[in-house]
């Protein structure tokens, strides 16, 4: 189905409406015309691009979200080909009110940061506020896919899904965690790490640190 959509991308569906007939796709993609008109449904059905038909032929366009399938694979073959990608982020640190330390020690979540991250978090998180001159890269981490930390329920409430990116600070392994549901602006970010960062860099509140991002 991916196959599909990119040679419709490579078609310019992502930038206008495409007239193009079952019989047309099949001829590209070197498939059967039921094969092709089988494969467009499904890509409508999954909400991947948008299908109208007319007495003159069948347009289509690529959706947004059809846009972010294409884009998280082509982040995939860029790592594949050209390894590792980071970005530099500095942020001020500030004082938390205590919430990171509730919610790094959930089980729910505490088992899956060190699953996935590869460590056993401080209980607390480092907190630092992003200046307008670095939202640029911070944005970026919105449309990263990063690595899913996935929600739970207890018997009192649900917790949302939250997305991790590995990080180092002065050499310290960690990582950024963003909730995915928070009361947080977009310009604050939390970094976890097997330490209590404040104490082992010996940071205080204002000081401004570097971080590397893993892509």
């Amino acid at each position: 189905m991916l196959g599909i959509l990119k040679q419709l991308a490579l078609m310019n569906a992502t930038r206008k409406v495409l007239k193009i007939s079952s019989k047309e796709l099949a001829e590209k993609i070197n498939q059967s015309l039921q094969t092709a008109a089988r494969k467009l449904k499904e890509l409508e059905d999954e909400g991947l691009i948008e299908r109208m038909l007319y007495k003159d032929g069948q347009y289509i366009v690529i959706t947004e979200k059809g846009k972010d399938l294409l884009y998280k694979e082509y982040l995939d073959y860029k790592r594949i080909f050209e390894g590792e990608d980071a970005i530099i982020l500095k942020g001020r640190v500030f004082g938390g009110v205590g919430e990171g330390a509730y919610y790094v020690s959930l089980e729910g979540y505490r088992k899956q940061f060190i699953e996935k991250l590869g460590f056993d978090p401080y209980p607390g998180t480092l907190n630092l506020k992003i200046p307008k001159e670095q939202m640029f890269f911070r944005k970026r981490l919105d449309q990263e896919e990063g690595i899913t930390i996935e929600g739970f329920s207890t018997e009192d409430r649900t917790f949302g899904d939250v997305k991790a990116f590995k990080c180092r600070i002065d050499g310290m392994e960690g990582a950024i965690v963003i909730p995915q549901r928070t009361h947080y602006p977009a310009d604050v970010l939390e970094v976890i790490a097997p330490v209590k960062l404040r104490e082992h860099l010996g940071l205080e509140d204002g000081d401004t640190v570097e971080i590397e991002v893993i892509l």
